[in-house]
C-alpha cells in the first residue's frame, strides 16, 4: 500500500480541503428501528462532509472549483442561500483567499447567521421570505454590476455535475457491497441538484425500478434547505417521481426527535422532512429497500426543534 492509500485508511489528510475531496465516501446505514423481515432502510449521512456538515459542501467546492479553473474567478463572492451552502461557501473561501457576502431570506436561523460571520462572511439579510427566482437572480444581477463571483448554485450545471459524480455513485457502490438494490430513494427538493443527479445514476444503473420520492415543505411552511415545486427548481423538470410529500415544520421537527430517540442520530430539519415522507412512504408501500438522503444535521437547529418538541 502506498504511502498516499494508507494515510486516506487512517484519515491522515495533507490540509483541511482533503477533508471533504479524500474524505468520500459519506456513510450509509443501515437504520435497524425501521428495517425488519422484508423491509430494509439505509440513510445516507451528508452531515459527514466537513465544512457545512451538509451535503452543499459537494456542490459548492465542484461549483468554485470550476469557476477558478476557467478564470472566472474574482475575490469576492456573492451567494443567495438559505444556510448550508453559505456555510460551505464561507468555509471555501477562507480556504481559497476568497471573501463571500452571503445573502439570506428574512428570518434566518440565528446559528447560521453566527456561524457565517464566525466563518468571516458578510451577511445581508433581505426582505425576501424564501429563495425565489427572484431572490437569486437580483443577487447575480448585483454581482455582475459590483464586480463580484456569483456562483448560482440554481443553474449552475457543476451542481448536480458533482452529485451526479460522487453522491449517486457512491449510493449505487455501498448497496451493491452489500448485496442491496433500491426500490425507493427519498429526497428533498431544494435547487433539486441532489434528487436529479440520483434519478439520473439509478435510472441509468437500474432502469425504471428504482422509485425516487420528493419531499418538499407544506403549503405555509419553512424548512430549511427544502422548497416547493412551485419555485421551478431547474433539474426538477428531468425528474420522473414516483410521489411527492409534502412535510410541514411540525412534522420534520417531530421527525428529527424520532430519529433521534430510535436511532441516536442528531439529523437536521430537511433530514426530519425525509424522515416523515418516508414513513408515509412506506405506511403505503409496505416492504422493499429504501434509501433515505439525510442532508444535514441538527446543529443549526437545536432551538427550534426544542421549541416544536415541547409544544407536543
Amino acid at each position: 500500500m502506498t504511502d498516499e492509500l494508507l494515510n486516506k485508511a487512517l484519515r491522515v489528510y495533507p490540509d483541511t480541503l482533503s477533508l471533504l475531496k479524500d474524505g468520500w465516501p459519506t456513510p450509509l446505514v443501515r437504520l435497524r428501528s425501521e428495517s425488519r423481515e422484508g423491509r430494509e432502510v439505509w440513510a445516507k449521512l451528508e452531515f459527514y462532509n466537513p465544512f457545512s456538515r451538509s451535503v452543499k459542501d459537494r456542490p459548492v467546492w465542484n461549483m468554485l472549483r470550476k469557476a477558478l479553473e476557467t478564470g472566472l474567478g474574482k475575490p469576492v463572492v456573492y451567494e443567495a442561500t438559505s444556510g448550508n451552502v453559505g456555510i460551505a461557501l464561507a468555509a471555501l473561501c477562507n480556504i481559497l483567499g476568497l471573501k463571500l457576502r452571503a445573502f439570506l431570506p428574512r428570518s434566518p436561523p440565528p446559528v447560521t447567521v453566527k456561524l457565517l460571520e464566525i466563518l468571516g462572511a458578510e451577511v445581508v439579510e433581505t426582505q425576501y421570505e424564501s429563495i425565489t427566482p427572484e431572490f437569486w437572480r437580483w443577487v447575480a444581477e448585483l454581482a455582475e454590476k459590483e464586480g463580484a463571483l456569483n456562483l448560482n448554485q440554481f443553474e449552475n450545471d457543476a451542481n448536480p455535475e458533482i452529485h451526479y459524480e460522487t453522491l449517486a455513485r457512491e449510493l449505487v457502490e455501498q448497496l451493491e457491497a452489500v448485496g442491496r438494490r433500491p426500490d425507493y430513494v427519498v429526497a428533498g427538493i431544494g435547487t433539486s441538484g441532489h434528487i436529479y443527479a440520483i434519478y439520473k445514476r439509478l435510472r441509468e444503473r437500474y432502469g425504471g425500478s428504482v422509485k425516487v420520492v420528493g419531499v418538499q415543505p407544506s403549503p405555509g411552511s419553512r424548512i430549511p434547505g427544502i422548497k416547493r415545486v412551485e419555485t421551478e427548481p431547474k433539474w426538477l423538470k428531468s425528474v420522473e417521481l414516483y410521489a411527492l410529500y409534502d412535510v410541514s415544520f411540525e412534522e420534520a421537527a417531530l421527525g428529527v426527535v424520532e430519529v433521534a430517540r430510535r436511532e441516536g442520530l442528531l439529523v437536521g430539519l430537511s433530514s426530519g422532512a425525509v424522515y416523515r415522507a418516508y414513513k408515509k412512504l412506506s405506511e403505503r408501500e409496505g416492504g422493499g429497500t429504501y434509501v433515505l438522503v439525510f442532508p444535514d444535521d441538527i446543529f443549526k437547529y437545536v432551538d427550534s426543534v426544542h421549541a416544536a418538541l415541547h409544544r407536543h
